[in-house]
């Protein structure tokens, strides 16, 4: 007795494709949303450092450069996500818009893995992010103090 293998070619290539597509695709995904989120940290660093820059006084600057970095954030897709701002000075506290000084502005946040269930321990797994962004306050610009 001879048995037919008609169709079941079919079937295999389907069960492997599922096999091997669904988590390529998850980790297409994974890929695209951390490297979304690296574009959102630098463009949040740079905006946050521009805003410093141009504000009349260090509070000013400090209230400008948050809400720019949250902007940038927002348009990427993470605003729901953490923000840490530092900003500090070469010449110190104080004295950040003084003509010479170098402001540095870092920008941390994460970005959770798309789909990953917060049973794996420690909450949702996800990727750390941070950008450095260094503005030079010019030497022949207005001392703003």
């Amino acid at each position: 007795m001879r048995r037919d293998d008609e169709g079941s070619a079919l079937i295999e290539v389907t069960w492997l494709a599922i096999l091997l597509l669904v988590p390529l695709v998850y980790v297409m995904i994974a890929v695209f949303d951390v490297q979304r989120g690296a574009f959102g940290v630098t463009a949040a660093s740079r905006a946050a450092g521009r805003a410093f820059s141009l504000a009349d006084s260090e509070a000013e600057g400090r209230r400008r450069a948050e809400a720019a970095a949250r902007l940038a954030l927002d348009d990427q897709g993470l605003a729901d996500q953490g923000l840490d701002l530092d900003i500090t000075c070469s010449m110190g506290r104080g004295h950040c818009l003084v003509p010479g000084s170098v402001i540095t502005v870092v920008v941390r946040t994460h970005v959770r893995l798309p789909l990953a269930p917060a049973a794996l321990g420690g909450g949702a797994p996800s990727f750390r992010l941070e950008s450095v962004h260094r503005v030079p306050f010019g030497r022949y610009v207005e001392d703003r103090r």
